[in-house]
């Protein structure tokens, strides 16, 4: 009877520890899911300030040639004002 007993509980043991494992591999593998998709993320992040400062600096220098041709237009209207009179 103890050795049926005995057998027993090491047959629980080895499923217990079988169902164990199986679950530790199943974490590392989402872990490692997790990991390749944080660094997704972060490789994203990292794209969009790159491309945030492109749009920051374009963004400058469409305001500053807008000032230009405003200026030269204004020049231009004041001549043609002066030239008229």
């Amino acid at each position: 009877m103890t050795v049926g007993i005995f057998t027993s509980c090491s047959e629980i043991s080895k499923k217990v520890d079988d169902k164990l494992n199986k679950l530790r591999d199943k974490a590392e593998q989402l872990d490692s899911i997790v990991n390749k998709k944080v660094d997704q993320v972060t490789e994203l992040d990292s794209l969009i300030n790159l491309e945030g400062g492109k749009i920051k600096k374009l963004y400058s220098l469409i305001n500053k040639t807008s000032s230009k041709l405003d200026s030269i237009a204004n020049e231009k209207m004041n001549s043609l004002k002066k030239f008229t009179n």
